[in-house]
């Protein structure tokens, strides 16, 4: 039988990683249904040309920031300083919070004033290919202006959500992006029939979205007693070991975003579409990264400082074993579905007059890409807490540098072949580099011991995968069957493989001897 990591019994027992998982990843499930509602609305509405090129380009810009060092860089050098304060120095806390806020709001607030003034610039930056559209170019400089504000707001969104986080209100941050989705819905179809140039109202809906975003987190800090009072607080000793934490965790973290933007930047001198495709098929595949792999690293990341701070080794090796074992159980065949079911998740969700069969199936081709490196993605999201718990960002970075050296190689060698899905899968063979080097690196150290039962697990999991697999292959059939449907039939036919693939998988798990106890953890 598989042994279920469990607390110290020396420890006061904490909320259950399980149900924090659940929380966060059923609040992240409704965003991203949500998110394929606005994604089907741009898709129908915009379609795959030149402006939305553009305007994906204006939102990726201050939505890469956001990820690199708000929700990136910056939450994983601030929760586990916010951690060893609330265990240790929980009389300074409030100080603390104040402190962080101030720095962190002048610090985003200036970028934010340099970027929308060099707007032009900072676009011909990540999409070059643009200069030679003018149009095209000058369009997305103003979008962008209207954008970057976002990176402001949704800072300090990052900022009070790790607050509610380290205090294990994981409810409220993961709801959070619900607000993006509905205020892109709104812009689309109610605001940008109103405007001269249609596709600047979702520029817009993004900036609405910050300020929701952001209003929506207060009041829950006020309950908890941290809502912040900013102020100047450069050289408060916290908010110092957060800045260095900060300077090296940057790559680190967030080599997936980087190289994410590499395929942007690339793909600007490919076909016309190319982002687009890209775009559509990241969204597709961020689906299950986001429930399964961002969740956990959410909820691991608090209780990893926690152990760290009182140096309990051993309970710190069994949080990532847990969170280990639902990446392989729940993101192998989460990323074997994505590969089989990418042709009729696209037809489905996107295909109409705007968005064509020749942009379903180029699509189609780039989420089949960036699904062979789903399990890496999700792994990394698992594995880098492990570090920057423990305030270690040295490895990290040269594990990153390795692996963005990947990406590059491969973009060069895979786009001439294979186009905008040459770029996807180099990012999917660069996550997977990313993963097992970190992994590599915890055991190495001793920090991670694996528990006993991993290689019955794997085998059962590809073996109930396999099963699964051969039922999607078969009743998928070829895409042209998929665009001759009407939308009606293809939602019913999609949705009952997905259903069917779902139920053999864990039908034949069950079968094979694992039960729900075996996932079962302690924070």
């Amino acid at each position: 039988m598989l042994p279920a990591p469990g607390p110290n019994p020396e420890e006061t027992p904490l909320p259950s990683l399980l149900r924090s998982l659940t929380t966060v990843g059923g609040n992240t499930l409704a965003s991203r249904i949500l998110g394929f509602v606005r994604d089907l609305v741009l898709a129908r509405v915009f379609g795959a040309d030149a402006g939305t090129d553009a305007f994906f380009v204006a939102f990726k810009i201050p939505n890469f920031m956001r990820r690199l060092f708000a929700e990136g860089a910056f939450s994983l050098a601030f929760v586990p300083v916010l951690s060893e304060y609330k265990e240790r120095r929980p009389d300074a806390l409030k100080r603390f919070v104040d402190d962080v806020a101030g720095s962190l709001a002048s610090a985003t607030l200036g970028v934010t004033a340099l970027g929308m003034a060099a707007a032009p610039g900072v676009v011909l930056l990540f999409a070059p290919g643009f200069s030679g559209a003018p149009e095209q170019f000058h369009l997305a400089a103003d979008m962008l202006r209207i954008t970057f504000p976002y990176l402001f707001l949704i800072a300090l969104t990052a900022f009070a959500g790790g607050i509610l986080n380290a205090h294990d209100r994981f409810g409220v941050p993961a709801f959070t992006p619900v607000l993006l989705n509905v205020c892109l819905i709104a812009a689309a179809l109610w605001l940008a029939p109103r405007m001269e140039r249609p596709i600047t109202a979702l520029a817009w809906g993004v900036l609405i979205a910050g300020l929701a975003q952001l209003s929506l987190q207060l009041p829950f800090l006020g309950r908890i007693g941290l809502l912040p009072r900013p102020r100047w607080g450069w050289g408060d000793p916290g908010v110092r070991r957060i800045l260095r934490l900060m300077g090296p965790s940057l790559l680190g973290v967030s080599v997936g975003q980087i190289n994410l933007l590499l395929d942007t930047l690339i793909a600007s001198f490919l076909a016309a579409g190319s982002i687009s495709w890209l775009y559509y098929s990241d969204r597709l595949m961020e689906f299950p990264l986001g429930i399964l792999g961002v969740a956990l690293g959410t909820v691991i990341l608090p209780g990893l400082s926690r152990r760290h701070a009182r140096a309990d080794a051993e309970a710190f090796s069994h949080t990532l074993d847990w969170a280990l074992r639902w990446v392989l159980l729940l993101g192998l065949p989460a990323a074997l579905g994505l590969v089989l079911l990418a042709g009729p998740m696209m037809a489905t969700l996107f295909y109409s007059h705007s968005f064509d069969a020749h942009d379903t199936a180029m699509a189609t081709r780039s989420l089949q890409a960036y699904a062979l490196g789903l399990t890496g993605f999700m792994a990394v999201k698992v594995l880098a807490p492990g570090f920057y718990a423990r305030q270690d960002t040295r490895t990290p970075v040269r594990i990153a540098v390795v692996a963005m050296g990947v990406n590059m190689l491969g973009n060069l060698i895979l786009m001439w072949p294979l186009g905008h899905a040459g770029l996807a899968l180099a990012t999917s063979l660069s996550a997977s580099v990313n993963a097992l080097l970190l992994w590599r690196a915890l055991r190495r150290a001793g920090v991670y011991r694996p528990a006993s039962g991993w290689p019955s697990l794997t085998l059962r999991t590809l073996t109930a995968c396999l099963g699964m697999g051969l039922l999607l292959y078969f009743g998928s059939g070829h895409l042209d069957h998929w665009l001759a449907q009407s939308g009606i039939a293809r939602v019913g036919r999609l949705l009952g493989l997905i259903l069917a693939g779902g139920a053999t998988y864990f039908a034949l798990l069950t079968a094979l001897g694992i039960r729900p106890r075996h996932f079962m953890g302690k924070a």
